[in-house]
Protein backbone atom coordinates (compact mmCIF):
# COMPACT_ATOMS: atom_id res chain seq x y z
CA UNK A 1 0.00 0.00 0.00
CA UNK A 2 2.66 2.07 0.89
CA UNK A 3 3.95 1.98 -2.99
CA UNK A 4 0.49 2.92 -3.91
CA UNK A 5 0.29 5.89 -2.14
CA UNK A 6 3.85 6.51 -3.09
CA UNK A 7 2.96 6.81 -6.84
CA UNK A 8 -0.05 8.40 -6.40
CA UNK A 9 2.10 11.19 -4.71
CA UNK A 10 4.60 11.16 -8.15
CA UNK A 11 1.72 11.52 -10.26
CA UNK A 12 0.44 14.79 -8.51
CA UNK A 13 3.28 16.37 -10.49
CA UNK A 14 2.15 15.89 -13.63
CA UNK A 15 -1.36 16.34 -12.87
CA UNK A 16 -0.42 19.36 -11.62
CA UNK A 17 1.79 20.84 -14.23
CA UNK A 18 -1.09 19.67 -16.84
CA UNK A 19 -3.70 21.09 -14.73
CA UNK A 20 -2.18 24.59 -14.22
CA UNK A 21 -0.77 24.79 -17.53
CA UNK A 22 -3.58 24.67 -19.53
CA UNK A 23 -5.59 27.42 -17.00
CA UNK A 24 -2.15 29.73 -17.68
CA UNK A 25 -2.23 29.28 -21.61
CA UNK A 26 -6.26 30.01 -21.92
CA UNK A 27 -5.52 33.30 -19.19
CA UNK A 28 -2.58 34.14 -21.45
CA UNK A 29 -4.84 34.10 -24.34
CA UNK A 30 -8.22 35.29 -23.35
CA UNK A 31 -9.06 39.11 -24.43
CA UNK A 32 -9.56 41.77 -21.79
CA UNK A 33 -6.23 40.90 -19.46
CA UNK A 34 -4.67 42.95 -17.46
CA UNK A 35 -2.16 44.59 -20.06
CA UNK A 36 -5.62 45.52 -21.83
CA UNK A 37 -7.21 47.27 -19.26
CA UNK A 38 -3.91 49.09 -18.11
CA UNK A 39 -3.87 50.59 -21.28
CA UNK A 40 -7.36 51.41 -21.72
CA UNK A 41 -6.83 53.20 -18.35
CA UNK A 42 -4.04 55.37 -19.28
CA UNK A 43 -6.05 56.34 -22.81
CA UNK A 44 -9.44 56.75 -20.67
CA UNK A 45 -7.40 59.18 -18.46
CA UNK A 46 -5.28 61.12 -21.05
CA UNK A 47 -8.77 61.32 -22.89
CA UNK A 48 -10.38 62.75 -20.17
CA UNK A 49 -7.59 65.03 -19.51
CA UNK A 50 -7.52 66.44 -23.12
CA UNK A 51 -11.11 66.98 -22.86
CA UNK A 52 -10.34 69.02 -20.03
CA UNK A 53 -8.10 71.92 -21.94
CA UNK A 54 -4.90 69.60 -22.01
CA UNK A 55 -2.61 69.12 -24.81
CA UNK A 56 -0.64 66.23 -24.10
CA UNK A 57 -3.13 63.68 -24.79
CA UNK A 58 -3.17 62.26 -28.49
CA UNK A 59 -7.04 61.60 -29.61
CA UNK A 60 -7.09 59.00 -32.42
CA UNK A 61 -9.52 59.27 -34.77
CA UNK A 62 -11.09 55.68 -32.90
CA UNK A 63 -11.38 57.99 -29.82
CA UNK A 64 -8.60 56.38 -27.85
CA UNK A 65 -5.22 57.78 -26.96
CA UNK A 66 -1.98 56.71 -28.34
CA UNK A 67 0.43 55.62 -26.11
CA UNK A 68 3.94 56.35 -26.51
CA UNK A 69 5.90 53.05 -27.46
CA UNK A 70 8.01 53.42 -24.26
CA UNK A 71 4.96 53.45 -22.20
CA UNK A 72 4.10 50.07 -24.56
CA UNK A 73 6.81 48.11 -23.51
CA UNK A 74 7.24 49.09 -19.69
CA UNK A 75 3.68 48.03 -19.45
CA UNK A 76 4.70 44.90 -21.10
CA UNK A 77 7.25 44.48 -19.03
CA UNK A 78 5.44 44.74 -15.67
CA UNK A 79 2.69 42.35 -16.86
CA UNK A 80 5.52 39.46 -18.28
CA UNK A 81 3.82 39.86 -21.75
CA UNK A 82 6.84 40.99 -23.63
CA UNK A 83 8.38 37.28 -23.02
CA UNK A 84 6.55 34.30 -25.08
CA UNK A 85 3.83 31.89 -23.10
CA UNK A 86 6.12 29.02 -22.36
CA UNK A 87 8.77 31.35 -21.05
CA UNK A 88 6.33 32.87 -18.83
CA UNK A 89 4.85 29.93 -17.62
CA UNK A 90 8.36 28.64 -16.75
CA UNK A 91 9.29 32.08 -15.06
CA UNK A 92 5.82 31.35 -13.26
CA UNK A 93 6.76 27.92 -11.58
CA UNK A 94 10.36 29.29 -10.96
CA UNK A 95 11.84 27.02 -13.79
CA UNK A 96 13.27 30.11 -15.44
CA UNK A 97 14.45 33.33 -14.46
CA UNK A 98 12.80 36.82 -14.43
CA UNK A 99 13.98 40.15 -15.36
CA UNK A 100 13.84 42.53 -12.23
CA UNK A 101 14.73 46.27 -11.92
CA UNK A 102 15.26 46.87 -15.30
CA UNK A 103 16.17 49.72 -17.10
CA UNK A 104 15.97 51.42 -20.55
CA UNK A 105 19.29 51.94 -22.32
CA UNK A 106 19.35 54.00 -25.68
CA UNK A 107 23.07 53.87 -28.25
CA UNK A 108 23.38 56.16 -30.71
CA UNK A 109 24.57 54.80 -34.39
CA UNK A 110 28.35 55.66 -32.97
CA UNK A 111 27.92 55.23 -29.69
CA UNK A 112 29.55 52.53 -27.92
CA UNK A 113 29.72 52.93 -24.69
CA UNK A 114 27.49 54.66 -22.13
CA UNK A 115 27.30 54.46 -18.30
CA UNK A 116 24.06 53.85 -16.44
CA UNK A 117 23.06 54.60 -12.79
CA UNK A 118 21.32 51.35 -11.65
CA UNK A 119 20.50 52.59 -8.55
CA UNK A 120 22.19 52.64 -4.78
CA UNK A 121 24.50 49.87 -3.18
CA UNK A 122 25.79 50.26 0.35
CA UNK A 123 24.10 53.99 0.15
CA UNK A 124 26.20 55.13 -2.85
CA UNK A 125 25.38 55.65 -6.26
CA UNK A 126 25.44 52.61 -8.19
CA UNK A 127 26.35 52.66 -11.98
CA UNK A 128 28.08 50.65 -14.56
CA UNK A 129 29.33 50.93 -17.57
CA UNK A 130 27.88 48.73 -21.10
CA UNK A 131 29.78 48.21 -23.62
CA UNK A 132 28.32 47.33 -27.20
CA UNK A 133 29.91 45.56 -30.01
CA UNK A 134 29.52 45.89 -33.56
CA UNK A 135 27.13 42.55 -33.51
CA UNK A 136 24.65 44.45 -30.87
CA UNK A 137 26.36 42.42 -28.14
CA UNK A 138 26.83 44.22 -25.16
CA UNK A 139 28.96 43.38 -21.80
CA UNK A 140 28.46 45.78 -18.30
CA UNK A 141 31.13 46.65 -16.60
CA UNK A 142 31.17 47.42 -13.17
CA UNK A 143 32.82 50.81 -11.50
CA UNK A 144 36.04 49.24 -10.73
CA UNK A 145 36.15 47.98 -14.55
CA UNK A 146 35.41 44.16 -13.65
CA UNK A 147 32.50 42.45 -15.32
CA UNK A 148 29.40 42.40 -13.91
CA UNK A 149 28.11 39.18 -12.00
CA UNK A 150 24.32 40.73 -10.97
CA UNK A 151 23.59 43.22 -14.28
CA UNK A 152 22.36 41.55 -17.44
CA UNK A 153 21.41 43.97 -20.99
CA UNK A 154 20.65 43.30 -24.20
CA UNK A 155 19.21 45.87 -27.21
CA UNK A 156 15.39 45.06 -28.16
CA UNK A 157 15.33 47.29 -30.97
CA UNK A 158 16.84 49.44 -33.62
CA UNK A 159 14.85 52.60 -35.24
CA UNK A 160 14.62 53.92 -38.42
CA UNK A 161 17.19 56.80 -36.95
CA UNK A 162 19.49 54.03 -35.96
CA UNK A 163 18.90 54.07 -32.14
CA UNK A 164 19.63 51.01 -30.42
CA UNK A 165 17.62 50.29 -27.45
CA UNK A 166 17.80 48.00 -25.13
CA UNK A 167 17.44 47.33 -21.03
CA UNK A 168 19.87 46.13 -18.70
CA UNK A 169 18.79 44.35 -15.51
CA UNK A 170 18.64 41.51 -13.22
CA UNK A 171 17.61 37.90 -13.23
CA UNK A 172 16.31 36.15 -10.16
CA UNK A 173 14.91 32.61 -10.19
CA UNK A 174 11.10 33.19 -8.06
CA UNK A 175 7.98 31.55 -8.69
CA UNK A 176 5.76 29.29 -6.66
CA UNK A 177 8.03 26.64 -6.50
CA UNK A 178 10.15 29.09 -4.34
CA UNK A 179 7.08 29.76 -2.58
CA UNK A 180 6.58 32.90 -4.44
CA UNK A 181 3.02 33.71 -6.07
CA UNK A 182 3.78 37.12 -7.14
CA UNK A 183 1.70 40.47 -6.30
CA UNK A 184 -1.71 41.26 -7.04
CA UNK A 185 -2.32 43.90 -9.90
CA UNK A 186 -4.90 45.23 -7.52
CA UNK A 187 -3.54 45.01 -4.16
CA UNK A 188 -0.19 45.91 -4.80
CA UNK A 189 0.48 43.53 -2.44
CA UNK A 190 2.24 40.14 -2.32
CA UNK A 191 -0.35 37.79 -2.91
CA UNK A 192 0.19 35.71 0.07
CA UNK A 193 -0.54 38.48 2.27
CA UNK A 194 -4.37 39.01 0.19
CA UNK A 195 -4.90 35.53 0.52
CA UNK A 196 -3.94 34.58 3.89
CA UNK A 197 -6.28 36.07 5.94
CA UNK A 198 -9.36 35.31 3.44
CA UNK A 199 -8.22 31.26 3.24
CA UNK A 200 -7.97 31.60 7.46
CA UNK A 201 -12.28 32.45 7.30
CA UNK A 202 -12.86 29.65 4.11
CA UNK A 203 -11.11 27.38 6.35
CA UNK A 204 -12.85 28.04 9.58
CA UNK A 205 -16.44 28.12 7.55
CA UNK A 206 -15.07 24.75 5.70
CA UNK A 207 -13.95 22.77 8.69
CA UNK A 208 -16.85 23.88 10.84
CA UNK A 209 -19.23 23.19 7.90
CA UNK A 210 -17.95 19.29 7.95
CA UNK A 211 -17.13 18.78 10.97
CA UNK A 212 -21.65 19.85 11.82
CA UNK A 213 -22.28 17.67 8.38
CA UNK A 214 -20.82 14.40 9.24
CA UNK A 215 -22.05 14.13 12.72
CA UNK A 216 -25.31 15.14 12.00
CA UNK A 217 -25.97 13.12 8.72
CA UNK A 218 -24.27 9.66 9.51
CA UNK A 219 -26.86 9.69 13.54
CA UNK A 220 -29.57 11.07 11.06
CA UNK A 221 -29.11 8.55 8.18
CA UNK A 222 -28.74 5.69 11.08
CA UNK A 223 -32.25 6.23 12.93
CA UNK A 224 -33.87 7.08 9.18
CA UNK A 225 -32.74 3.60 8.15
CA UNK A 226 -33.14 1.76 11.87
CA UNK A 227 -36.92 3.24 11.38
CA UNK A 228 -37.36 2.94 7.19
CA UNK A 229 -40.98 3.79 6.51
CA UNK A 230 -41.73 5.29 9.69
CA UNK A 231 -43.49 8.83 10.31
CA UNK A 232 -40.23 9.95 11.81
CA UNK A 233 -38.34 8.77 8.41
CA UNK A 234 -41.42 11.05 6.09
CA UNK A 235 -40.88 13.61 7.71
CA UNK A 236 -37.25 13.94 8.04
CA UNK A 237 -37.21 13.25 4.21
CA UNK A 238 -39.74 15.70 3.07
CA UNK A 239 -37.79 18.62 5.75
CA UNK A 240 -34.03 17.41 3.88
CA UNK A 241 -35.34 17.36 0.30
CA UNK A 242 -37.20 20.46 0.92
CA UNK A 243 -33.97 22.33 2.26
CA UNK A 244 -31.65 20.84 -0.79
CA UNK A 245 -33.57 22.22 -3.19
CA UNK A 246 -32.69 25.33 -2.45
CA UNK A 247 -29.60 26.31 -3.07
CA UNK A 248 -27.04 27.61 0.23
CA UNK A 249 -26.95 31.41 -0.90
CA UNK A 250 -30.54 31.45 -1.01
CA UNK A 251 -31.06 29.95 1.95
CA UNK A 252 -28.73 31.98 3.55
CA UNK A 253 -30.93 35.26 2.17
CA UNK A 254 -34.20 33.56 3.65
CA UNK A 255 -32.25 33.36 6.78
CA UNK A 256 -31.32 36.96 6.76
CA UNK A 257 -34.64 38.23 6.38
CA UNK A 258 -36.40 36.10 8.69
CA UNK A 259 -33.69 36.10 11.62
CA UNK A 260 -31.03 39.09 10.47
CA UNK A 261 -30.78 42.48 12.45
CA UNK A 262 -33.85 44.63 11.87
CA UNK A 263 -36.23 41.92 11.05
CA UNK A 264 -39.36 40.66 13.05
CA UNK A 265 -36.77 37.99 14.91
CA UNK A 266 -33.97 40.27 15.38
CA UNK A 267 -31.56 37.29 16.38
CA UNK A 268 -28.77 37.10 14.20
CA UNK A 269 -26.66 40.48 12.74
CA UNK A 270 -26.82 40.76 8.76
CA UNK A 271 -23.44 39.53 7.84
CA UNK A 272 -19.61 39.46 8.05
CA UNK A 273 -17.37 37.05 10.06
CA UNK A 274 -17.12 39.51 13.15
CA UNK A 275 -18.28 42.75 14.86
CA UNK A 276 -16.86 45.94 13.46
CA UNK A 277 -13.01 46.30 14.34
CA UNK A 278 -13.39 49.05 17.05
CA UNK A 279 -15.96 46.36 18.76
CA UNK A 280 -14.31 43.75 17.89
CA UNK A 281 -10.35 44.97 19.28
CA UNK A 282 -12.81 45.74 22.92
CA UNK A 283 -13.98 42.09 23.59
CA UNK A 284 -12.61 39.44 25.84
CA UNK A 285 -11.70 36.22 24.47
CA UNK A 286 -14.49 34.85 25.65
CA UNK A 287 -16.60 37.93 24.03
CA UNK A 288 -14.34 37.05 20.90
CA UNK A 289 -15.75 33.53 21.15
CA UNK A 290 -19.20 34.34 21.17
CA UNK A 291 -19.12 37.11 18.64
CA UNK A 292 -17.87 34.48 16.42
CA UNK A 293 -20.55 32.21 17.08
CA UNK A 294 -23.21 35.16 16.71
CA UNK A 295 -21.54 35.61 13.13
CA UNK A 296 -20.98 31.96 12.11
CA UNK A 297 -24.34 30.32 12.48
CA UNK A 298 -26.30 31.31 9.65
CA UNK A 299 -23.80 31.13 7.12
CA UNK A 300 -22.32 27.92 8.35
CA UNK A 301 -25.85 26.69 7.87
CA UNK A 302 -26.29 27.78 4.50
CA UNK A 303 -22.54 26.71 3.96
CA UNK A 304 -23.30 22.98 4.53
CA UNK A 305 -27.38 22.61 3.68
CA UNK A 306 -26.47 21.64 0.51
CA UNK A 307 -24.22 18.25 1.76
CA UNK A 308 -27.35 17.39 4.10
CA UNK A 309 -29.31 15.86 2.00
CA UNK A 310 -26.30 13.58 0.30
CA UNK A 311 -24.61 12.67 3.32
CA UNK A 312 -28.13 11.43 4.73
CA UNK A 313 -29.50 9.72 1.82
CA UNK A 314 -25.91 7.87 1.38
CA UNK A 315 -25.90 6.89 4.83
CA UNK A 316 -29.46 5.58 5.16
CA UNK A 317 -29.49 3.81 1.76
CA UNK A 318 -25.99 1.99 2.40
CA UNK A 319 -27.03 0.78 5.83
CA UNK A 320 -30.17 -0.10 4.31
CA UNK A 321 -28.24 -2.22 1.30
CA UNK A 322 -25.90 -3.58 4.05
CA UNK A 323 -28.83 -4.79 6.39
CA UNK A 324 -30.01 -7.14 3.78
CA UNK A 325 -27.28 -8.88 3.51
CA UNK A 326 -26.10 -12.48 4.06
CA UNK A 327 -23.78 -11.76 6.73
CA UNK A 328 -26.21 -9.46 8.60
CA UNK A 329 -28.65 -12.44 8.35
CA UNK A 330 -25.59 -14.84 9.58
CA UNK A 331 -24.79 -12.44 12.87
CA UNK A 332 -28.28 -12.72 14.18
CA UNK A 333 -28.31 -16.43 13.43
CA UNK A 334 -25.13 -16.73 15.73
CA UNK A 335 -27.13 -15.36 18.27
CA UNK A 336 -25.40 -11.92 18.41
CA UNK A 337 -27.24 -9.35 19.71
CA UNK A 338 -28.96 -6.11 17.49
CA UNK A 339 -26.85 -3.42 18.84
CA UNK A 340 -23.66 -5.28 17.53
CA UNK A 341 -24.59 -6.44 14.91
CA UNK A 342 -25.77 -3.28 13.39
CA UNK A 343 -22.77 -0.79 15.21
CA UNK A 344 -20.29 -3.44 14.24
CA UNK A 345 -20.82 -4.62 11.22
CA UNK A 346 -22.88 -3.21 8.90
CA UNK A 347 -22.24 0.70 10.03
CA UNK A 348 -18.73 0.00 9.13
CA UNK A 349 -19.56 -0.85 5.61
CA UNK A 350 -22.18 1.57 5.26
CA UNK A 351 -19.83 4.51 5.51
CA UNK A 352 -17.61 3.30 2.45
CA UNK A 353 -19.30 5.41 -0.18
CA UNK A 354 -19.36 8.53 2.46
CA UNK A 355 -15.11 7.78 3.10
CA UNK A 356 -14.71 7.88 -0.59
CA UNK A 357 -16.05 11.58 -1.01
CA UNK A 358 -14.50 13.02 1.48
CA UNK A 359 -11.83 14.39 -0.63
CA UNK A 360 -14.17 16.24 -2.75
CA UNK A 361 -16.17 17.54 -0.09
CA UNK A 362 -12.88 18.95 1.41
CA UNK A 363 -12.12 20.79 -1.96
CA UNK A 364 -15.10 22.28 -2.64
CA UNK A 365 -15.21 23.13 0.68
CA UNK A 366 -12.01 24.80 1.21
CA UNK A 367 -12.55 26.84 -2.13
CA UNK A 368 -15.25 28.68 -0.14
CA UNK A 369 -18.57 29.73 -1.90
CA UNK A 370 -18.97 33.33 -3.44
CA UNK A 371 -22.30 33.42 -3.26
CA UNK A 372 -22.63 32.41 0.33
CA UNK A 373 -19.94 34.68 0.76
CA UNK A 374 -21.27 37.61 -1.20
CA UNK A 375 -25.02 37.26 0.82
CA UNK A 376 -23.25 37.17 4.09
CA UNK A 377 -20.69 40.17 3.40
CA UNK A 378 -17.70 37.41 4.14
CA UNK A 379 -14.22 38.44 2.75
CA UNK A 380 -13.35 35.01 1.76
CA UNK A 381 -11.72 32.60 -0.14
CA UNK A 382 -14.15 32.02 -2.90
CA UNK A 383 -14.97 35.85 -3.07
CA UNK A 384 -11.56 36.70 -3.69
CA UNK A 385 -10.61 34.44 -6.55
CA UNK A 386 -14.00 35.12 -8.04
CA UNK A 387 -13.13 38.99 -8.33
CA UNK A 388 -10.37 38.18 -9.19
CA UNK A 389 -11.61 36.77 -13.00
CA UNK A 390 -13.21 39.70 -12.56
CA UNK A 391 -10.41 42.16 -12.24
CA UNK A 392 -7.73 40.23 -14.44
CA UNK A 393 -5.96 39.88 -11.44
CA UNK A 394 -3.78 36.95 -12.76
CA UNK A 395 -1.76 36.56 -9.84
CA UNK A 396 -4.47 35.90 -7.96
CA UNK A 397 -6.23 34.16 -10.19
CA UNK A 398 -3.41 31.75 -10.71
CA UNK A 399 -2.87 31.34 -6.60
CA UNK A 400 -6.24 30.21 -6.30
CA UNK A 401 -6.04 27.67 -9.09
CA UNK A 402 -2.96 25.99 -7.26
CA UNK A 403 -4.19 25.90 -3.78
CA UNK A 404 -7.44 24.40 -5.33
CA UNK A 405 -5.47 22.00 -7.57
CA UNK A 406 -3.53 20.93 -4.81
CA UNK A 407 -6.09 20.54 -2.24
CA UNK A 408 -8.27 18.20 -4.53
CA UNK A 409 -5.19 16.49 -4.97
CA UNK A 410 -4.47 15.43 -1.30
CA UNK A 411 -8.46 15.40 -0.78
CA UNK A 412 -8.17 12.43 -3.62
CA UNK A 413 -5.29 10.67 -1.59
CA UNK A 414 -7.14 11.42 1.75
CA UNK A 415 -10.27 9.84 -0.29
CA UNK A 416 -7.96 6.42 -0.64
CA UNK A 417 -6.48 6.14 2.60
CA UNK A 418 -10.22 6.80 4.66
CA UNK A 419 -11.36 3.88 2.14
CA UNK A 420 -8.94 1.55 3.09
CA UNK A 421 -9.41 2.15 6.99
CA UNK A 422 -12.99 1.63 6.77
CA UNK A 423 -12.76 -0.70 4.50
CA UNK A 424 -10.40 -3.79 5.25
CA UNK A 425 -11.11 -5.82 1.57
CA UNK A 426 -9.30 -2.67 -0.19
CA UNK A 427 -5.86 -3.24 -0.80
CA UNK A 428 -3.81 -0.89 -2.80
CA UNK A 429 -1.64 -1.93 -4.99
Amino acid sequence: MATYFLRRMLLMIPTFIGSTMLVFIILQLAPGGPLEQAIQRVQMGAAAQGEGGGDSADISSGGGTALPESAMNELKRYYGFDKPIWARYLIWLGLYPREIRYREIKFESDEFEIEKRVGKLNGQVWKVKIHRDENDELTIYESDGSASETWYAHIEKITDADLHTGIVYQREISGIFTGDLGSSYTYQTPVTEVMKPRFKISMFFGLTGIFLTYIICIPLGIRKALSHGSSFDFVSSVVIFIAYSVPGWAMGGVFLVLFGGGSYWDIFPLGGFHSPVDIWEGLSLWGKIVDQLHHAILPIFAWSIGSFATLTVLMKNGLLENLSQDYIRTSYAKGLSEKRVVWLHAIRNSVIPIASGIGHLIGIVFAGSYFIERVFNIDGFGKMGFQAVLDRDYPIVLAFLVVGVLIRLVGNILSDIALATVDPRIRFK
